[in-house]
C-alpha cells in the first residue's frame, strides 16, 4: 500500500467494497468500480498478483477521474499479462542486484567486469536515480546523446584527482573534450539493454525500453595483418636473440592461441610426444587479481596437433625453464609453460611490451598481440584451407566469425580473382 494511503478499515476490499470510509465529492460512476475520490483527486487500485505469486492491490493517482481512470485501465491490462510489482527501485539499486546477482555468479569474470565498469561511469550517474517503472524511451535516448556529448574527464573527475600540482586540463578550467566514442556508447547501451532483458525475464518490467532504441553499430577498425614474410622475420629474429617467449610467438602465429591461453597453458595439456596440446585455461588480470581460470567456452577448450616448428620451440622452453629453477634462489611452484625468472607467472601488459619490443628488434610493423591471431587466420585462408578446418584451428565457436575472416581475404588473393574476372569478361 502506498504511502498516506487510506486506514485500513476504509480501504475498499478484493471485492471493490469501501466499507466505513466516507465518500467525498461525486459518486463512482458506473463499472468504474475502484476508483475513488482521494485527498486533493482520486485514487485507484487494481488486484494483481506480484512476481513472487502474492496477491496484492497495485495503487495509482492522479488529479483528475480521467487522469485516473486511465491509469487503472494500463494497470488492468498490465495484471492480464503476468505477474506486476507493486514496488519498483530506482535503476541504480536494481543495476546493483543485476550486477550481484546475475552477472557475477553466471558470466565470465572478464564480462562481469565491463559490465561493472559501464554501469559505474556511464549508467548510474546519469540515469541512476530514475525509477525502474518509469523509465522511457525518450529517457534512454536523452541519456545516450548526452553521453556522447559529455567530457568524460570532467564527468569522471579523472584530473582532478591527480595531484594539484599535476593538474593540467578540466580541473583547472581547461576542457580536454574527452568525449566517448560511438563503441563505447554502444556498448553502455548494451549492458543497459542486457540489465532491463533480465527485469523482463524476471517479469519485473513489462518491456524493455533499452532495446526499442536503435543504435547505430560503428564500423570496427582495421588493423592489417602481418604477411607472411613480416611473420617469418618476427620469429626469426626471435630466434636468433633467445629470446624467452620465443616459444610464445611461435604459438600465436602458428596456432591462433589467443594472449590468455598462451600465458595460461599448462605443460599437463602439453604432450610433446604425442605433438599435442589442448587449450583449456587462461590467464587474465581483473579488477586487480590475476585469475588463471578455465577458457569460456567448450569450442576453446580443444586438442590442437603441434606442428614441428612449436614442437621444437616447446622443447627448448621446457629446457630455458629447467635451467632457470636450477638458477634461482626461489621458485614459485607452478605448471605454467611460460613464467618469470622466479617462476611466477607472467603479467599479461608485460607480455604486450615484450612483444612491442621483439617488433621493434624485428624490424616489422608493430601490431597489437591480437592481431596475430588475424594473421594466422589471413595465412590459412590463403592457403584454400576449408572454412570449418580453420574454425577448428582458431576454435571458433560459430562459423559466422570464421566466414568474417574469410570477408577479409589479403590484396593478393583479391587481385589474382579479379584478374580471372577480367579475363572473363574481355
Amino acid at each position: 500500500m502506498p504511502k498516506n494511503a487510506l486506514a485500513t478499515p476504509e480501504e475498499p476490499d478484493e471485492q471493490g467494497n469501501l466499507g466505513k470510509r466516507k465518500r467525498r465529492g461525486r459518486g463512482r460512476a458506473n463499472g468504474e468500480g475502484s476508483i475513488f475520490p482521494y485527498r486533493n483527486g482520486y485514487a485507484a487500485y487494481v488486484w494483481v498478483t506480484t512476481p513472487d505469486g502474492k496477491r496484492t492491490r497495485k495503487w495509482a493517482y492522479g488529479k483528475t477521474r480521467d487522469e485516473t481512470h486511465n491509469k487503472w485501465l494500463k494497470l488492468h491490462e498490465s495484471a492480464k499479462k503476468g505477474p506486476v510489482a507493486t514496488d519498483s527501485p530506482t535503476l541504480a539499486a536494481y543495476l546493483e542486484r543485476w550486477l550481484n546477482e546475475v552477472v557475477k555468479p553466471e558470466l565470465a569474470p572478464a564480462t562481469a567486469a565491463n559490465y561493472e565498469m559501464f554501469v559505474r561511469l556511464y549508467i548510474v550517474p546519469t540515469l541512476g536515480k530514475k525509477r525502474l517503472d518509469k523509465l522511457t524511451v525518450a529517457d534512454v535516448r536523452t541519456w545516450l546523446n548526452k553521453l556522447r556529448d559529455t567530457c568524460q574527464c570532467c564527468a569522471q573527475g579523472k584530473d582532478a584527482r591527480r595531484d594539484e600540482k599535476s593538474r593540467r586540463c578540466c580541473a583547472v578550467g581547461r576542457c580536454c573534450e574527452q568525449f566517448a566514442s560511438e563503441r563505447t556508447c554502444r556498448d553502455a547501451w548494451t549492458t543497459l539493454r542486457a540489465a532491463l532483458g533480465n527485469a523482463v525475464r524476471e517479469e519485473i518490467l513489462p518491456r524493455n525500453v533499452a532495446a526499442l532504441l536503435r543504435v547505430s553499430k560503428p564500423r570496427k577498425r582495421r588493423v592489417k595483418p602481418w604477411s607472411v614474410e613480416e611473420a617469418r622475420k618476427f620469429l626469426v629474429s626471435a630466434r636468433d636473440r633467445r629470446d624467452p617467449m620465443y616459444a610464445a610467438y611461435v604459438l600465436i602465429l602458428a596456432l591462433g592461441l589467443r594472449r590468455g591461453e598462451v600465458l595460461g597453458l599448462r605443460w599437463a595439456d602439453v604432450d610433446l610426444d604425442a605433438e599435442e596440446i589442448r587449450i583449456g585455461w587462461q590467464l587474465q588480470r581483473i579488477k586487480g587479481q590475476l585469475l588463471h581460470r578455465e577458457t569460456k567456452t567448450e569450442a576453446s577448450d580443444a586438442a590442437l596437433p603441434l606442428v614441428g616448428i612449436c614442437t621444437t620451440a616447446l622443447r627448448e622452453r621446457q629446457k630455458d625453464q629447467e635451467a632457470a629453477r636450477d638458477a634461482a634462489a626461489e621458485w614459485a611452484p607452478s605448471d605454467l609453460v611460460f613464467t618469470t625468472r622466479t617462476g611466477h607467472p607472467i603479467e599479461p601488459r608485460n607480455f604486450n611490451r615484450s612483444f612491442a619490443t621483439a617488433c621493434d628488434r624485428a624490424g616489422v610493423r608493430r601490431v597489437p598481440v591480437h592481431v596475430t591471431r588475424k594473421t594466422c587466420a589471413s595465412l590459412l585462408v590463403a592457403l584454400d584451407v576449408h572454412p570449418r578446418v580453420v574454425m577448428q584451428i582458431l576454435r571458433h565457436s560459430q562459423i559466422a566469425v570464421t566466414m568474417d575472416i574469410y570477408s577479409e581475404v589479403s590484396t593478393a588473393a583479391t587481385r589474382k580473382a579479379l584478374r580471372k574476372l577480367g579475363k572473363q569478361l574481355g
